[in-house]
């Protein structure tokens, strides 16, 4: 089941939860894990909204991604070295993947939490990963699953670190404010249902048909 969304003010303190990505990440690791376990091998092969990234590629960045967080073996995340990271998972055995992911998903938590919020978005990463899954699946709950209320604080920090015109998400359990106040420029209104709100956040394919975005445009709102 879904955590309850908890809305937020525009003058919401930021003040950092140091636990919150750790909970994040334990959440994902309990509700995803039993999902992979009792998956389908030839299933990993589907296709994602990654593009060029099989479900089993997404799972190998994720588990490197939380590998290096919680070794200390952190590089620059760019696009040719999450690739090669996920070309050296290629030949491993799948049960293998599986575990790093599942022990990431722990250890990486007090790195994290240790780094003073310079890490707080992996966290929100894997979490939206996990939606990328559950949506390659066919599984319910694809980018609303549990640890959604924690999944949107850190957007919002987020947003506001990377200068996204401030805007008020009227989602169906409430309200959400994300990204930062622009001088002379009214916030924006986005109404959508969570999910939606994610993937659009994220730069994943959204219709049209799925939300209404008044004063600002689709890609002001990417940070991934």
């Amino acid at each position: 089941m879904m955590s309850p969304v908890t809305p937020t003010e525009p003058a919401a303190s930021a003040t950092r939860d140091p636990q919150r990505p750790a909970r994040l990440l334990r959440a994902e690791h309990d509700a995803l894990l039993p999902i992979l376990w009792r998956t389908s091998e030839e299933a990993f092969g589907r296709p994602t909204a990654c593009p060029q990234w099989s479900v089993r590629d997404v799972l190998a960045h994720c588990a490197a991604a939380l590998t290096r967080a919680a070794t200390g073996r952190l590089h620059a995340f760019t696009p040719e070295q999450n690739e090669a990271d996920v070309a050296e998972r290629r030949e491993w055995p799948l049960a293998a993947l599986l575990s790093e992911l599942a022990n990431g998903y722990l250890d990486a938590g007090p790195a994290i939490e240790a780094a003073e919020g310079k890490l707080d978005v992996l966290a929100l990463g894997e979490w939206v990963h996990g939606g990328d899954v559950r949506a390659a699946l066919g599984e319910p709950g694809a980018y609303a699953s549990e640890g959604s209320d924690d999944a949107c604080a850190l957007l919002g920090d987020w947003t506001r670190r990377r200068e996204v015109p401030l805007v008020e998400a009227r989602l169906p359990g409430g309200t959400w404010w994300l990204g930062a106040a622009v001088p002379g420029r009214a916030p924006a209104t986005l109404t959508t249902s969570l999910a939606t709100m994610i993937q659009l956040f994220a730069g994943r394919p959204v219709g049209p048909e799925g939300y209404e975005l008044i004063g600002a445009q689709v890609d002001e709102l990417v940070v991934f």
